[in-house]
């Protein structure tokens, strides 16, 4: 055979091994990008609710990879309009627009204030998150009775409801689920989704002015039926509840809105009464829990209030109940708080005790510029920070408030 042959030959062997060398990478090549996209897909489709730990731990981890430090604390605060403009009583003003780009925050409450009519109320929400890169928890308490933002303003078109007391009186928790759908889905259609709602509290003392015929009664059992089926009414439909007012109030004679409040109690008696609501809704997997201003001298050794506490917040709360969701402060404007510390002191303690959400601060610059110092200087941990913020970006994400499709998923890839 001439050598030309053989030199031909060999050449066209060659070709030949790399055209099917190249068909077998395009056909993995393929098949990569195909199970991508059907993972991608798959991801898609899912049921936020419903994603598994493992998943959500995922996504979470992939979010917090692109947030800065300010965006992180931003996150840990829930505020009235007041905070942003306090000329932002019914739609986003400038000043608001730019103060919500400022702070990154985590939430907006609203208020009776707030609300004029349906169609208002729904542009208003819609409007102020808009341009946030982590979209808003909108909340606002909707209890039902004389707590009822959106009900007790006329015009509104919602279901309104009788007091808490009435409704436990019934002795049918039944009706606390129904409740809890018929509030979800009046709530949702504005653009809620987050309630301050159910009140776990137990009226226990009939000269308590600030719980009163909030609570569903005294007897702790019973109470926790209808916490609980209020909190599974609530959030199979898509609305996240909070327990409150953590460690339970409704035994105290003064009002945590005019000033320092002790619950003379010991733990002992928080173990056998007030915690038992608390503990039935963590168990229903109540997203929220609020705690308030009430101190507990008998247990703290001080009269630091709840909020503020380490022992209550964390070793209590977080620990001995075993509560994994959203630690929200009660309002930090009450004068409970602004008596006796200033805003970025009580924002700086509520952090240190491990509260995940600061509700309403009195000066949002000076609580969040405190918090801000003092993570830069080292004296609080950035993964202090980011443990709050796991529990907050986790909740958005089971209740589709940050939707799946998100390019902060995945590092930005659709």
């Amino acid at each position: 055979m001439p050598c030309n042959m053989k030199r031909n030959n060999k050449r066209l062997f060659f070709l030949i091994l790399l055209l099917a060398a190249g068909l077998v990478f395009a056909g993995c090549r393929q098949k990569k990008d195909d199970s991508a996209q059907e993972a991608s897909t798959s991801i898609r489709d899912m049921d936020p609710a419903n994603l598994d730990e493992i998943t959500l731990e995922g996504m979470v981890d992939d979010i917090l990879s692109q947030m800065t430090l300010e965006e992180k604390l931003g996150q840990m605060f829930l505020v009235s309009t007041d905070s942003l403009d306090y000329n932002a009583e019914t739609a986003v003003t400038d000043a608001m627009k730019e103060n919500l780009a400022r702070y990154h925050v985590g939430g907006i409450i609203y208020f009776s204030f707030n609300i004029k009519d349906r169609e208002q109320v729904q542009s208003f929400i819609s409007e102020a998150g808009k341009d946030s890169r982590i979209p808003l928890f909108a909340a606002v308490d909707e209890e039902g009775g004389s707590v009822a933002r959106i009900g007790n303003t006329e015009g509104m078109q919602v279901t309104t409801f009788p007091p808490m007391a009435e409704i436990g009186a019934s002795g049918d928790p039944s009706k606390a689920y129904v409740l809890g759908t018929t509030l979800a889905s009046d709530l949702s259609r504005l653009g809620f989704n987050v309630d301050f709602a159910p009140v776990a509290d137990l009226a226990t003392n009939a000269e308590n002015t600030e719980i009163g015929d909030r609570s569903f009664g005294s007897d702790p059992e019973l109470v926790s039926q209808f916490v609980s089926q209020e909190v599974k009414g609530l959030q199979d439909n898509g609305v996240s509840a909070t327990l409150k007012h953590f460690p339970g109030q409704g035994d105290t004679q003064e009002d945590t809105h005019r000033g320092s409040v002790d619950l003379e109690t010991n733990i002992d008696r928080l173990r056998d009464m007030e915690f038992i609501p608390f503990e039935a809704g963590i168990e229903a997997g109540a997203d929220f829990i609020m705690v308030s201003h009430v101190s507990v001298k008998a247990v703290t050794g001080q009269e630091v209030p709840a909020s503020l506490s380490k022992l209550m917040v964390s070793d209590i709360l977080r620990d001995e109940l075993q509560y994994e969701g959203i630690i929200i402060t009660d309002a930090l404007n009450m004068k409970s708080i602004t008596k006796f510390y200033d805003s970025g002191q009580a924002a700086l303690m509520a952090v240190r005790a491990g509260i995940d959400m600061i509700l309403m601060p009195d000066n949002m610059d000076e609580a969040y510029s405190e918090v801000l110092e003092a993570v830069k200087k080292g004296s609080v941990s950035e993964s202090r920070i980011e443990e709050s913020v796991r529990r907050i970006l986790t909740v958005k994400l089971k209740r589709g408030i940050l939707p799946l499709t998100s390019e902060l998923i995945h590092g930005g890839e659709e």
